[in-house]
């Protein structure tokens, strides 16, 4: 048995710029972060060969081609994994329109831990690179690529989209008590709202070319950024979340809407330097930098919205259990 356990993410600035519609062009770039919640991967071999599926649903099929769950058929293809096998997906928060990268965590779960049941060692740059070609070349989602790199390395990190598909990354060096004291003064609150982030995507990527000054001012907030983290100066954090979320809501129409912007208003009036919904918009999770002592009183303005308690997270997808009982397929 082989169980991944995969990092879910919030994207501080730079959004956007990871969709290929723009760094075909020009390097996009952003800033990002795993956080302690997870997608969990549950590879068991079986005795027969069929294929066992668990997650929202149940699917027992003979063949690869047969299944269903898409990100499932497609990472077993890339791994050589052809059956004899029961696959469960497991995940800490409801998973579906969170804005938070839990598919993306899936597929790159999904390839760590069947990459693992093989026996075939590798390396994080390999996982992500092809949970990028599972998600936006064979499946077709109008989706960027920064999910996919946070989810596999992990840690609090500059990632770079260069036009001939490369993809660097940079971890800040920021660790232990300073990471934790960031990561306290950051906040998650559910909107109440899920959403389908692949029409907001859609519309965004056909937008590319109007929105392209909008996109390279957050582009460019990525290095002011991580000059004031490395420099300790995190409330800047805060103000630059407000001035993003001010260019990322001019994108597409559907990115906000009166109920989430009243909801960031309420939070501002309160005390919270800045923030951003997570992911693609339309519903999720509102991200917020609030100072300690203001923490309280945002949580009081906010108590319509169930908070997400989380702390920044060092750990890529990694297995955290692995044994053997007989020779796997």
């Amino acid at each position: 048995m082989i169980i991944s356990q995969t990092p879910l993410r919030i994207s501080l600035v730079g959004g956007g710029t990871d969709l290929k519609s723009f760094y075909s062009l020009e390097d996009g770039m952003v800033l990002s972060s795993a956080i302690d919640k997870y997608i969990y991967i549950i590879v068991k071999e079986r005795f027969d060969e069929k294929i066992y599926i668990n997650y929202s649903e149940k699917e027992i099929v003979d063949e690869v081609p047969e299944i269903k769950h898409n990100l499932v058929r497609e990472a077993m293809k890339k791994t050589g994994v052809t059956g004899g096998v029961e696959i469960t997906t497991l995940a800490d928060i409801p998973s579906e329109g969170s804005g938070l990268g839990s598919s993306s965590s899936v597929t790159v779960g999904l390839l760590n831990a069947l990459y693992n049941f093989k026996g075939i060692p590798v390396t994080s740059e390999h996982i992500a690179r092809e949970a990028c070609e599972i998600e936006i070349d064979i499946c077709k989602k109008p989706i960027g690529k920064q999910d996919q790199y946070i989810a596999a390395y992990g840690g609090l990190n500059k990632i770079t989209f260069h036009p001939d598909d490369s993809v660097s990354v940079f971890r800040l060096p920021i660790f232990n008590g300073q990471l934790r004291r960031l990561g306290s003064n950051l906040l998650l609150f559910f909107t109440n709202k899920t959403r389908k982030a692949d029409v907001i995507l859609e519309k965004q990527k056909k937008s590319t070319e109007s929105n392209r000054e909008a996109l390279r001012a957050m582009r460019d907030f990525v290095t002011k950024l991580e000059g004031y983290l490395i420099d300790d100066k995190f409330d800047e954090l805060g103000r630059l979340l407000h001035e993003n979320w001010i260019l990322k809501k001019s994108l597409v129409n559907t990115i906000s809407n009166p109920d989430i912007d009243a909801m960031y208003e309420k939070a501002i009036k309160a005390g919270a330097l800045g923030g951003k919904i997570c992911g693609a918009g339309g519903g999720g999770f509102l991200l917020l930098y609030i100072q300690r002592d203001k923490q309280e009183s945002v949580r009081h303005a906010l108590k319509d919205y169930r908070e997400l308690p989380f702390m920044l997270d060092s750990y890529g997808s990694r297995i955290i259990y692995n044994v053997r009982s007989y020779s796997t397929k």
